[in-house]
C-alpha cells in the first residue's frame, strides 16, 4: 500500500480589517498544523481602500512565499444586512481571490455553512464552536482566534472534501462547461 501524499493547505478567511490565514498540511485523513494567523489593515487610514487592499495582496504573497502552500480555499461572501459592508467585504474577497491565483494557486471556496459543516458536524455552529473544534482537529495547545480559526475551518473543509472532488472530477463529473462563454473566460 502507497503512503497518501502530503498536500499544503492555505485557508483564508476574508476580511478587510483582519484576514485569517491557516496552513496546514493534510496527508489521507491525517491533518497537521504548520502555522495561521491574521493579516490587519487597522494601520491603513479607514477610507483608503486601495491601500488596504494592498497590505492585504502583500500579506497573501508573503504567506505563500513562506508556506509554499499547493492549494488555497476561500470562503465564499454573502450579502448581509448593510450593503456597503458587502461590497467591501466582496472587495477585500476579491482581492485575497485575486492574490492567490497571482501566485499560480487552485483555489477552491466553500461558505461558511460548508465549513461550520465539516468542521463541527451542523451548519449552525457559532465562532467558539468552530475555534474548539479546530483546536481538538489539529491537537493545538490553545483555541486560535477567530479569523484564524475559520481560515484554518477552510482549509480543513478542503482536506476533507479533496478527495471526494478529486474521484469526481477523474470520472469526468466536473468539467466545467464552455458553452456561451468568450476566450477571455467571460459569457454572455
Amino acid at each position: 500500500m502507497s503512503t497518501p501524499t502530503t498536500v499544503r493547505i492555505l485557508g483564508i478567511d476574508p476580511g478587510l480589517q483582519t484576514t485569517g490565514f491557516g496552513v496546514l498540511d493534510a496527508s489521507g485523513s491525517h491533518l497537521q498544523y504548520v502555522a495561521s494567523g491574521v493579516i490587519q489593515t487597522t494601520r491603513e487610514e479607514m477610507g483608503n481602500l486601495p491601500a488596504r487592499l494592498k497590505v492585504i495582496y502583500d500579506g497573501i504573497r508573503e504567506i505563500h512565499e513562506r508556506y509554499q502552500p499547493d492549494v488555497a480555499s476561500v470562503e465564499i461572501v454573502f450579502v448581509n444586512v448593510n450593503p456597503q459592508a458587502t461590497l467591501l467585504l466582496g472587495q477585500a474577497r476579491g482581492c485575497c481571490v485575486t492574490a492567490l491565483v497571482s501566485c499560480g494557486l487552485l483555489v477552491a471556496e466553500y461558505t461558511a455553512l460548508q465549513m461550520k459543516q465539516s468542521v463541527t458536524g451542523h451548519g449552525r455552529a457559532d465562532k467558539s464552536q468552530v475555534q474548539e473544534m479546530v483546536k481538538r482537529l489539529l491537537q493545538l495547545p490553545v483555541v486560535p482566534r477567530q479569523d484564524a480559526a475559520d481560515a484554518l475551518g477552510l482549509a480543513i473543509t478542503h482536506a476533507h472534501a479533496s478527495p471526494s472532488m478529486n474521484k469526481l472530477a477523474a470520472q469526468g463529473v466536473l468539467h466545467r462547461k464552455t458553452h456561451g462563454m468568450f476566450r477571455s473566460g467571460r459569457s454572455h
